[in-house]
């Protein structure tokens, strides 16, 4: 029983990513069940979209700074690099992410669109580095090509796709017609 308890911490710590994401869904749902019937789709992708920025940009960048900056060299070798002075930059980064994240979880829809375009663009950008250093170094170490090399890429896609769906009805964009030449 205390192996699959440790195992089962290690999961959770090692791939943070999809915890934080889990878990704003499950606060979510308990926000949305919370809530006076009907339930109304404006009023559930609300809670969804405000918990995915809480949780998957505030806290995931909050905790990623910790790694970095506390925990470099730790999480160095989890993404099968050297320790470098960089991590503490990296870690910064995160914990500007983190701030703007908890800033805007119950914010506008603007603030919660800069919440989730710059960690995308930066979790992104990691998943190309980590494919480029899977095809070139052939580092398969886990934080370099296992869930979180996932989590880089659907965790922004999710984000955006609650923006999509949450967005204002200013945002809606008129059909342009398609001219061929």
């Amino acid at each position: 029983m205390a192996d699959f308890i440790r195992a089962t911490i290690h999961f959770v710590l090692a791939n943070y990513p999809l915890t934080f994401l889990v878990i704003g869904f499950l606060v979510s749902a308990a926000a949305i069940a919370r809530q006076h019937r009907p339930w109304v789709r404006a009023d559930i992708v609300e809670a969804l979209l405000r918990w995915f920025v809480f949780f998957s940009v505030g806290i995931y960048n909050f905790y990623n700074f910790v790694m970095h900056v506390f925990f470099g060299a730790l999480s160095a070798q989890f993404i099968g690099w050297a320790d470098s002075p960089f991590q503490l930059e990296v870690g910064m980064a995160s914990l500007g992410f983190s701030a703007v994240g908890l800033l805007a979880a119950f914010r506008s829809f603007d603030m919660r669109l800069a919440a989730i375009l710059g960690p995308s663009i930066f979790t992104l950008g990691a998943a190309v580095g980590h494919l480029r250093e899977m095809v070139t170094a052939h580092n398969f170490a886990p934080g370099n090509a296992g869930l979180m090399f996932y989590a880089d890429i659907f965790v922004p896609m999710a984000g955006f796709a609650l923006l999509w769906a949450s967005r204002p009805p200013t945002y809606h964009a008129e059909p342009v017609p398609l001219i061929l030449r």
